[in-house]
């Protein structure tokens, strides 16, 4: 409540303080969402592993259905946004939530495609069962797709901000800072990068085999 009394504040008109007011209450009410769905509070219907060689729609629907409710709540949080921007002129915090729904809808169909590094083993106990959602691939075209695409958007606000063509406000700033990471998540899941060094200490050896290997301890 406190995060959408923050972005209604912040809509209310376009200033440096607005746009931290109305930026920062939507990270914390992402960040909600995301403790709802890693603490298993709202997932989806599904609650179980895939079954073994499910394919096709089967497996689209498996897939979605452990995810659902979540997704849902997100939708029904970005469309009541929409209707609370209405007549305001301070569009902040709604293209900041936009930013990170996009960007994470992307992932979500990276994960259900397949990648090289698909972070099954970060996954909390009691979300353990997601992790046959994931398979482990080399790169699709859909990766290929997503990541390309935010990339020309990324590189098209810094662009027209060096052109002059848009005004590099804090908003822009931040807007372009927000996706630039999201990138960099993406990138995550395909290039070989030592995630356990940075992971590790938060897993305990017995819940994340990876951390046995020789060299990561």
């Amino acid at each position: 409540m406190l995060s959408f009394w923050g972005i209604y504040e912040s809509m209310q008109e376009v200033s440096v303080a607005n746009a931290y007011l109305g930026f920062g209450s939507v990270i914390v009410m992402w960040g909600w969402h995301e403790l709802t769905f890693l603490t298993g509070w709202i997932t989806g219907p599904r609650k179980v592993a895939q079954r073994p060689g499910t394919t096709g729609w089967a497996r689209f629907k498996q897939s979605l259905d452990v995810i659902l409710y979540h997704e849902v709540a997100l939708l029904i949080n970005l469309a009541l946004l929409w209707l609370i921007q209405s007549d305001h002129p301070n569009h902040l915090a709604l293209c900041t939530f936009s930013v990170l729904w996009f960007m994470r809808v992307s992932g979500k169909l990276n994960l259900y495609f397949g990648v090289p590094q698909n972070g099954a083993q970060y996954l909390p106990s009691h979300l353990s069962y997601l992790g046959s959602y994931f398979p482990t691939r080399s790169v699709t075209t859909w990766f290929v797709f997503s990541f390309t695409s935010a990339m020309a958007v990324w590189l098209w606000i810094l662009t027209q901000t060096q052109l002059g063509l848009i005004e590099a406000t804090t908003g822009w700033v931040l807007l372009a800072s927000l996706l630039g990471l999201g990138i960099l998540e993406h990138a995550m899941m395909v290039l070989p990068w030592p995630l356990e060094r940075l992971w590790g200490w938060a897993l305990s050896p017995k819940r994340n085999p990876m951390l046995d290997k020789p060299g990561l301890d």
